[in-house]
């Protein structure tokens, strides 16, 4: 028996036909290779909705995507003003121009729902906003900087620059 066998665990479930019918119908469209694929990303996204709702304050990583009209710059300006009162939480941005002057930007961030919330709230008062989605797992990413304590903040070394 294979390690990653020995850590599944069997579940056996009663659905209404049409349901049944219908998960089928998604497994299809999805060209995944099982039911048991689907239902395991589907118990994901709403273990980490129920995560948010319930432990407001655990940490989350996850993505704030975003579509908003141009309008000369001045959305692109209120933007980066409400995130940089975010600066802990965001992690990275993309930005791309679409067509008929409208922008697509998406966050990767990371920090307690509440805060992640906030963000969202505050981005979804400025005019010009079309379409915004908070989508969050329980996973976390990796530490980025391993902080020593001990030492004082110093310059990395570039081998080959003068001091």
């Amino acid at each position: 028996m294979s390690s990653e066998s020995a850590s599944l665990a069997r579940l056996s479930m009663s659905l209404p036909a049409e349901l049944f019918r219908q998960l089928d119908v998604m497994v299809a469209e999805r060209a995944l290779p099982s039911r048991s694929q689907l239902i395991a990303e589907l118990i994901r996204q709403a273990l980490a909705e129920h995560e948010s709702l319930f432990r407001p304050d655990e940490m989350l990583a996850g993505t704030i995507t975003m579509v908003y009209r141009g309008e000369r710059g001045r959305m692109r300006h209120q933007l980066f003003r409400t995130q940089s009162g975010f600066l802990k939480e965001i992690i990275s941005s993309q930005h791309i121009f679409l067509e008929h002057d409208r922008s697509l930007e998406v966050l990767l961030v990371q920090g307690p729902y509440a805060r992640l919330k906030e963000l969202c709230d505050a981005i979804r008062r400025l005019r010009g906003l079309q379409q915004l989605e908070l989508v969050t797992t329980t996973s976390l990413l990796p530490p980025l900087h391993k902080q020593d304590r001990g030492a004082p903040d110093t310059p990395p070394h570039i081998p080959g620059a003068n001091a």
